[in-house]
């Protein structure tokens, strides 16, 4: 009988420990006990269907169609201020089970044909559960998908990022005795999952902003270079080729010290370092890092702005009217609450933050002005 995940980090952890950064790392994405390279992760059903059952968690392209479609048409817009390069290569970067980019092409596909016609898609994906249903979702399409984003072929290129950041490795820093020194995952004497602190300082905490290397010891704070060098080949791609990019995540606006790091399992919270593989792993994403690292690229930043403040900008409200006029009163019930979840400010609206990339110098992109 093959290891367990819990039975092969123990054994790595017994020649000493790990960072925070590497126990992510292993328990997302093992190759063959991974938490997202074995299972359909998500919760709800295509459409928004409610109530939402299985899986651990919801995304916003489950909770209502209207997410995908306006991000569609977001896209078709840019393309258009982009001069409508043809082809055009759309991208998506952890695509779930493909609700969003086929929510996204049925959109365009009645309002923006040329748009439409002149896509390639592109999904960036690991998971081979996933990636067959993202085929089953996207059947009919013209789709490539990818290990990695260095992966993508040359050339202009609009891409869509909804709760990838995410789940992407941070390592954590605790500050003792004035030194922010390197939170770690090690065994206990009683041979448990532990977090211990090194010895010596981190030369991470560089990354550190003033305001939160100033916390008061025992302090924690969190740091991506994961999320930095995802960005990083994101912006380099756009200052080259040219396009734009909208990325969605929840998490701060601008930096503070706290320990995000949270495991979620059957839509409940789990302990972290319980059970690895068999929860999701995830942490808050620094967004002001987000926007750092994709300036030093050469490209403009939008944002961050809250989630339900650009979707209501993109017209989720007058979508919804117009969804919910030849409905029954269930199916009305249904889209006003896909809508409410998405940005009604105490559940996604004000949480999820929505930052843009785009070359220098093209006008402000969608959503991002009033």
């Amino acid at each position: 009988m093959s290891e367990t995940l819990t039975e092969i980090l123990r054994r790595r952890l017994e020649l000493g420990p790990i960072t925070v950064a590497d126990y992510m790392r292993l328990a997302l994405g093992h190759p063959t006990r991974g938490y997202y390279r074995t299972r359909d992760p998500l919760g709800g059903a295509p459409g928004g269907a409610l109530p939402a059952p299985g899986g651990d968690f919801v995304t916003a392209p489950e909770c209502s169609q209207m997410f995908g479609e306006l991000l569609g048409l977001w896209s078709a817009h840019v393309w258009g201020l982009l001069g409508q390069p043809d082809p055009i290569n759309l991208v998506e970067l952890g695509p779930g089970r493909g609700t969003l980019m086929a929510d996204a092409l049925r959109a365009v596909r009645l309002v923006a044909p040329g748009f439409h016609a002149a896509v390639r898609v592109h999904m960036v994906e690991t998971s081979p559960v996933l990636r067959a249903r993202q085929a089953k979702a996207l059947e009919g399409e013209r789709v490539e998908w990818h290990e990695r984003i260095t992966d993508l072929p040359p050339g202009p290129f609009l891409l869509l990022a909804n709760e990838f950041l995410d789940a992407l490795p941070i390592h954590q820093l605790v500050k003792h005795d004035g030194e922010w020194r390197e939170r770690q995952v090690g065994l206990s004497p009683q041979g448990e999952f532990t977090f211990l602190t090194a010895a010596a300082a981190s030369p991470l905490a560089r990354l550190l902003t003033p305001d939160v290397a100033a916390a008061p010891d025992a302090s924690i704070a969190e740091v991506s270079p994961a999320i930095r060098g995802a960005v990083t080949a994101i912006g380099r791609r756009l200052a080259h080729y040219g396009g734009a990019a909208l990325l969605i995540d929840y998490g701060y606006a601008k930096p503070a010290a706290g320990d995000s790091l949270q495991a979620v399992r059957r839509h409940e919270y789990h302990p972290v370092l319980k059970d690895p593989g068999e929860a999701d792993l995830t942490a808050h994403v620094d967004f002001e890092a987000v926007g750092q690292a994709a300036r030093l690229t050469g490209v403009d930043v939008h944002g961050p702005i809250e989630q339900g403040l650009f979707l209501t900008r993109l017209g989720i409200v007058e979508r919804a009217k117009r969804l919910v006029r030849d409905l029954d009163r269930a199916q009305a019930r249904e889209i006003v609450e896909g809508m409410d979840r998405l940005i009604a400010p105490q559940r996604m609206g004000s949480l999820f933050k929505v930052i843009g990339l785009g070359p220098a110098g093209l006008s402000a992109l969608p959503g991002f002005l009033g």
